[in-house]
Order: C-alpha cells, then structure tokens, then sequence
C-alpha cells in the first residue's frame, strides 16, 4: 500500500544540493495539494518583483494526495511564476511522466527546483529520491531528448525552452503532452535544466481507493463526457466553436472559419493510425503520421494553428502542431504570435511576407521563433522573431500594433471569441494566469442559454467553476473526469484516506458528515483562487489587468459585434462584489480573514479597504 504523501522533494540547481522535508499539514488541509500547495510555496518564498527567469523563481513539478490512483488520466502541475505575464502560471502536463512521477515520489507530493545550474542538467528520481546529474542532451528536441530514456519518463524542454521562449513548454513523453500555457519551460530552461527523469512505475492503487477507482472509471466512460472523449477527445472542439459562432479565425479579423470540416475531428479520424491508449476505455487523442514523425494534437492545433492562420488542411496543421511540440512551444501563443505578425505586416507595422494559409511560412516564422533568430529564406523586420519570441504584447511594444491580437495578463487568447458570449470574456479577464479557456466555460452553456440572461446569471458559474477547478487542480484529478463523475469535488475519495482536508479542520467551514466535507472543498477552492489574486496583487497586477482586451471591443469583420466597454465593467464589478473584492479588483481585509489567510497575507500585498456592494440582482 502507498505512503501517506507528506513530503516534498527540494532541489538546489545552484549547489546541487537535494532534499526532503516536510510539508506543514494546515498547508495539506488548506492547500491539499499540486496548484494550491504550488501557489502557498510560490507566495511564502518568492519576493515582489523576483525575475521568472532568475535562479530565485521556484519551479516546482507538483501532484496530489491521489494521484496515480484516479481514474482517467494522470497529470501533474508545474508551477512557477511565468515571464510571459509576471505573474502567477499553473500548468498542467498527463501522459506516462505524470503517471510515473507519481511513483517516483513515492511519499512526497512534489520537486521543488530552485537556482540555476552552470550547465545543462537533469533530474533523476526514484523512491522518492532526486539526484542532480549532467545532461548530454542541451539542443536536442523534445522528442530526441525522450528517446535518450527508453527505461524512464521524461519531461524536458526543447529548443525553445532552452532560449527561454516566454511561452515554452514543458513536454512530456517526447512531446505527446505539455505543460503549456505561460512558458514553465523558459523557467526550466533558464535554470539549464533541460529534463527531469522519473525512474519508477506508477503507484499500486491502495485497497482502500480501488473499489472508488473501478466505479468512477465505469461511470466516467458511460457519462457524456466521456462519451465524447473516446470518440473524438478535444479535436472536435474546432467543429463545435465553429458550429455555435465562437471560432476566432484568420487572425481575430472573423468569427467562423469555411475549412472547418477539413480540419475537425472527421479529418483525423481518417488520418489517424490509432489512439494514445488502445484499451483504455477513454482511449486518449489521434495518433497522426507526419513526414517529421507522429503527433498526437489536441483541440488547440486546429483551433490555433488552422482555424486562427486560416489553413484549411489537416496535414498541414498536424505538421505545424509537430514542429511546437517537438521545439517546445504553446500551440495557443504560437499561432497568435504567427497570426499577429501576419495582421502586422499587413496594417504596415512590420515586414513579414507570410499570409494566412501559408503553411510552409508559418513553419518558418514558428522555427525561427524558438531560436529567437530572423529567418533566412523570410525577408522579415530585424529582430521579429526575437520580439514574437517573448508574446505578443512584447512584439507590439517594440513595433506598434497593439490592437491587433487580444490578450489578457499578456497571454494570447484560445480561439474562442468572446463577442459571440460576453461571459467567455469575463472568464478569460478574471483567469489568475491570464486568458484561459479551462479555469470556466462559459463556451459550454452559453451559446445554448435562454436571452435576458442579466449579470448574475453570468458571474455566478464563472466563479463557481474557478473555485470547483481550484479544487480538481490541487488533487491534479483530470478534470474531465473530475466534473463528470464528481458532485463532490472528491471528498469521498479524500476521506477514504482520512486526508486533512475533509478532517474538519478547515477554519473557513466546519467538518465531519458528507455535506460538510464539501463545504470544506468548496471553502479550499475559493481560498486558493484568493491566494493566487493576493500572489498577482504584490505583482502590481489589479483591475486595469482584468480588462477588455481592445479587439474585443471592435466588430468583426463577419459583422459580430463588438463587447461594450462600459457593460463589461459593470460584469466586472458584480464579478468583484461577488467575490467580495473592492473597486479595484483586490480582496478585503474581511475576505482574507473569511478564507483563513490573514495570518498568510504579508505587509507587501495590496488589500482594498472597501467592497463593492450591488443588488442582488440585475445590472
């Protein structure tokens, strides 16, 4: 039977000196676990103003009290503080390493990584053990660097990461999966950290979680989500936003793209030579064969990639999504950093002679991008690679052309636009990690909801989703299976191991039956999406970081309208009132002491002395 997980593993780069300690356990009651315990470490040890890039930012590989047990697939949190927003990333990687990782651990929830080495290194573990080894791989790509390892796991950053892209990856199992969003592999990079390697196999199932397991998976395979997981994942998310009127294309210049059909779940159905995991009963993504090796490409890729760049063929945009993987870039700030240069030269900002639907010029501008290098055979502006490396916004603060491509916190949108539900907005502003389609969706629900729908009925979801998936990613359950099979954010699995967090100890609810375990969770989750506002506040960030994007405000090309300014910030403060927050987007003195974090807040972090106070409901 497994160990309680008690422990983290920490890892000075600067010294090379490892160790174990002890996690406090109101950390693991209030925190439990992977985004929440990576966001009290980050807050605790990282002062206002810390360089992502330094060797002082905390990188830490994070996983839960279950996981290796939950049905569906095993994933683990990478948190840091991110240079592309300067602010607080949680990010999130599955696959064999994650599964692997879990094992590695043995009795400790997570590796802290501090420092930066003075050249490349890995990271061995086993039996929750780390050892810092020289790695011969500095250069290789994220799928050579795999290979390196037949025996093990591997996360690792590729070439971009290694040149500290502000949107690297951390890939895993040689590219398959990413830790994504908000560049976690600049961080990896700039610590010449080029991979961690996991040793063991993944954890037995403990008696006491295998009846729970074998039920939630039968469930989970016969509840809808999973239906439509296993037959076609998150490919199909391309057709469903271009069939409800969510599907930016070309830029952000349309809503709606015409190749749709030749870039959805049909076309890698036919070109895919099998799934991730054949007897898996959600047996995972498309398997896809490119002249450069096989992809395994998620919703983004056709999203991002095709839709976004307007390329209408499958292959092509499979090949794209290879060459991100394999070079360690996020498909989502990728393919907007492409469209924007596109839109750049276009409005005569920059000189960047590739045009939606040029695969072949995508690919070059991607490539050059993650060696922050001009390319040879495009006569481009001098130094866009460079800037397009570091995000849009840094690409439009060095040339101009900041109204092009929207952004929230500096991070690119997902491809589903907000003027065609203004609640996709309201998520995408108020993301603790910037634009971010997964922490809510409203994507979902409200294409189909019924109109005279007034602000209440927009916030309410939006905030109960950030807190219900604060929850799942402080477990690290994957969240499909989390909401699908879960009504009680898994305090029935939690008690079964008689975990801290559902002990009624929690002093925001009392404990004991069922009802108030769930309290207790509910109570967590709002105090970890808190903490990582409080975390973003003593960056400088507040309501000015919360706002509509400028692009959004327009009307596109198709006639969609624009999203009125004033009405989105009336949203605003009811989404603010309802969190109990003041006027500028911070928390209360009265809200931090509610959630138990008055003793945690420091002198640095700016509080608001008054809430904002709004009917019930209505405007």
């Amino acid at each position: 039977m497994s160990r309680t997980r008690t422990h983290v593993l920490r890892v000075d780069l600067s010294t090379g000196e490892t160790a174990r300690e002890c996690v406090p356990r109101e950390w693991r009651r209030d925190y439990v676990g992977g985004k929440g315990l990576g966001a009290r470490y980050l807050y605790e040890e990282l002062s206002p103003g810390t360089d992502p890039t330094g060797p002082e930012n905390l990188l830490a590989f994070l996983g839960g009290p279950l996981s290796g047990y939950l049905p569906g697939e095993t994933r683990y949190a990478a948190v840091t503080k991110s240079p592309l927003t300067g602010g607080f990333l949680d990010s999130y990687g599955g696959g064999a390493f994650a599964a692997r990782l879990a094992g590695s651990l043995d009795d400790c929830l997570g590796l802290l990584v501090t420092g930066a080495a003075d050249r490349p290194v890995r990271i061995e573990l086993a039996g929750g053990r780390a050892r810092v080894a020289d790695a011969e791989a500095w250069g290789a790509d994220t799928a050579e660097t795999a290979a390196a390892f037949p025996d093990a796991a591997v996360a690792c950053v590729g070439p971009a990461g290694e040149r500290e892209a502000a949107y690297a990856t951390i890939a895993s199992d040689g590219g398959d999966h990413h830790a994504g969003r908000g560049g976690a592999g600049a961080v990896m990079g700039s610590k010449r950290l080029k991979a961690v390697v996991a040793r063991d196999p993944p954890p037995a199932v403990p008696d006491a979680l295998a009846a729970l397991r074998d039920r939630d998976a039968a469930a989970y395979a016969r509840e809808g989500t999973g239906e439509w997981q296993a037959a076609g994942e998150t490919i199909e998310t391309v057709d469903y936003a271009n069939e409800v009127g969510l599907l930016a294309a070309e830029g952000w210049t349309a809503t709606g793209f015409a190749g749709t059909d030749d870039i959805g779940v049909e076309a890698a159905a036919e070109r895919a030579t099998g799934r991730e995991r054949e007897s898996d009963r959600v047996p995972g993504g498309f398997r896809i064969d490119t002249p450069d090796g096989e992809v395994v490409p998620r919703g983004a890729a056709p999203i991002s990639l095709g839709a976004g760049l307007g390329i209408d063929d499958f292959d092509r945009v499979a090949e794209l999504c290879g060459v991100c993987d394999r070079l360690g870039l996020d498909v989502i700030d990728a393919g907007n950093a492409a469209a924007w240069a596109i839109r750049a030269d276009d409005a005569g900002v920059v000189d960047c002679p590739v045009e939606f639907g040029d695969a072949r010029g995508v690919r070059r501008l991607l490539e050059a991008i993650a060696a922050r290098s001009d390319p040879a055979d495009l006569d481009t502006t001098p130094g866009l690679a460079d800037a397009l490396a570091d995000g849009v916004d840094a690409a439009a603060a060095r040339f101009g052309g900041e109204a092009l491509t929207p952004t929230v916190k500096s991070m690119a949108l997902p491809g589903f636009d907000p003027r065609a539900a203004v609640g996709v907005a309201l998520a995408y502003a108020t993301s603790d990690r910037g634009a971010c389609h997964r922490r809510s969706r409203p994507q979902d629900r409200e294409p189909f909801a019924a109109d005279g729908r007034g602000p209440h009925d927009r916030v309410r979801p939006v905030i109960g989703e950030q807190n219900a998936r604060s929850v799942l990613w402080s477990l690290v359950v994957d969240d499909f299976v989390g909401e699908a099979a879960w009504t009680d954010l898994g305090a029935e699995w939690l008690a079964a191991l008689d975990h801290p967090a559902v002990a009624g100890a929690c002093p925001a609810a009392g404990g004991g039956d069922a009802p108030d375990r769930v309290q207790n969770l509910a109570a967590t989750g709002e105090r970890i999406w808190t903490l990582t506002r409080l975390f973003n506040a003593r960056e400088g960030f507040d309501r000015t970081d919360d706002a509509l994007p400028a692009p959004l405000r327009t009307e596109a090309a198709d006639g969609t309208a624009g999203i009125d300014p004033e009405s989105f910030d009336r949203l605003l403060d009811r989404y603010y009132a309802a969190r109990g927050w003041g006027p500028t987007g911070l928390p209360t003195a009265a809200t931090v002491d509610r959630l138990g974090l008055a003793g945690v807040v420091d002198d640095a972090t700016p509080l608001d002395d008054r809430r904002i106070d709004l009917p019930s409901r209505g405007g």
